[in-house]
């Protein structure tokens, strides 16, 4: 089986205010930009990477995301793919929470119960087993690509997912092996 070599990015920082600000609900928050710390973020790990050789580089929808992706690839000189399946991780499949107290009551149940819903007890939160499934969806579509080093922009909950990281900062990245 061949494997690739995959670099997990977290987005750089990004700055809710602007939605906070406007008081917008739920999925809004995936509009937030970066911050200038995260603009840095991104420019410090385009830097850090350069010596892998990346071949492909693919993100996730979220501008905070994207918005690291273009920085990213910019200094790379690669072109940005998008992959939804990448994206962050629901705290509510509804997408109405309303505030960041929403997000975290859900993290906190999420994190009570390890990752995963109770036997037999459906929550609002997407388990890690969903985001796991999507995420390596997504990897193989774009691993399929290339025979090069993959970066891969996206969020700390679907890194988790994958590897196992807790808490990955933002601008930092896990490296993952992944075998087709």
């Amino acid at each position: 089986m061949p494997v690739t070599q995959i670099y997990l990015v977290r987005h750089g920082e990004p700055d809710y205010a602007p939605i906070d600000s406007r008081g917008w609900p739920g999925m809004a928050a995936d509009s937030a930009p970066l911050t200038a710390v995260g603009r840095k973020q991104a420019e410090e790990l385009a830097d850090l990477l350069s010596g892998i050789r990346a071949t492909y580089l693919v993100s996730s929808p979220f501008t905070r995301a994207l918005q690291s992706a273009a920085i990213i690839g910019h200094r790379l000189a690669l072109g940005v793919k998008v992959d939804h399946e990448l994206r962050d991780w629901l705290p509510d499949h509804t997408g109405l929470w309303r505030s960041a107290a929403d997000v975290r009551a859900a993290q906190a149940e999420l994190e009570a119960y390890d990752g995963e819903w109770p036997e037999g007890i459906q929550r609002p939160w997407e388990p890690l087993s969903r985001v796991r499934e999507r995420a390596l969806d997504a990897l193989a579509r774009h691993t399929a690509s290339t025979d090069g080093p993959v970066l891969v922009v996206t969020h700390a909950t679907v890194i988790r997912a994958l590897t196992g990281a807790k808490d990955t900062a933002h601008g930092a990245h896990e490296y993952y092996r992944y075998e087709a």
